[in-house]
């Protein structure tokens, strides 16, 4: 257990660092160029409303979109000035079409283009306490790839086991969105030294999952999952085992 409880404090130290990162243009995305359409734009030297503001983009004068952090975006003027825009004031800039720029909630477009996401969770397989800790990889937009190692301590014995599954989210361009899981792993029993003729049981696992994700905010996403575990433990025996997980995931 104390070994998912460290794997649990590096994804939260990550979570952190990743939070406050901005989000930097591909070197081979070219630039947007919009066009001042109220009487002028601030540009602040930082993103956030207490930078000072340094410099003051006039009415039709053309401005390039370089990256974005937050709700604040750098922006280079046509004379070569470099400064950060709020997001509200380029909502009324024009585009080169001539029409008015418009942008999607930041929040869901990150979401939109997560490809891995790393989580921990903590719950009940069958009456017992249960931590996992999970990765994922985004094939195409409703299909993944997920690793999962687990833990369960019971009163007389403790489990480890792991599993690979292929996600299906058919829903994931929102916000709340439920996903379905199958896979295979390995089970291992460990029965307290302390039992008579304790013997350590291994068994291969099959696993499917039902859940839903949420985007709480920023990279977080709040996740519940109620999974269906049966575990081959002989050619005529099998044992199948009911958990339910709530925890917390972050995407990049």
């Amino acid at each position: 257990m104390s070994r998912l409880r460290g794997c649990l404090l590096a994804l939260g130290c990550a979570a952190l660092g990743l939070l406050g990162s901005p989000l930097a243009r591909a070197d081979d995305e070219p630039l947007e160029r919009v066009q001042v359409a109220d009487p002028y734009i601030e540009l602040h030297t930082g993103p956030g409303r207490g930078y000072p503001v340094f410099f003051v983009a006039e009415k039709q004068e053309w401005i390039e979109i370089e990256l974005r952090h937050t709700d604040w975006y750098r922006v280079r003027t046509a004379g070569g000035k470099e400064g950060w825009v709020q997001r509200s004031q380029l909502e009324r800039t024009l585009t080169e079409a001539g029409s008015a720029k418009t942008f999607r909630d930041v929040l869901v477009d990150d979401y939109l283009k997560r490809r891995v996401e790393l989580g921990a969770s903590w719950g009940h397989f069958k009456s017992e306490p249960m931590l996992k800790f999970w990765g994922s990889y985004k094939l195409s937009e409703s299909i993944d790839m997920e690793a999962t190692l687990g833990q369960v301590q019971g009163i007389y014995s403790g489990t480890d086991f792991w599993h690979v599954n292929l996600g299906m989210e058919p829903w994931s361009d929102q916000r709340l969105s439920p996903f379905f899981g199958v896979g295979v792993g390995k089970f291992r029993n460990i029965p307290n030294t302390s039992l008579v003729s304790a013997i350590t049981t291994d068994a291969k696992l099959a696993h499917a999952e039902v859940g839903l994700r949420y985007h709480l905010s920023d990279r977080l996403v709040l996740r519940t999952d109620y999974s269906f575990y049966t575990a081959f433990l002989s050619d005529t025996r099998n044992g199948e085992y009911r958990a339910f997980t709530a925890g917390l995931s972050f995407f990049f």
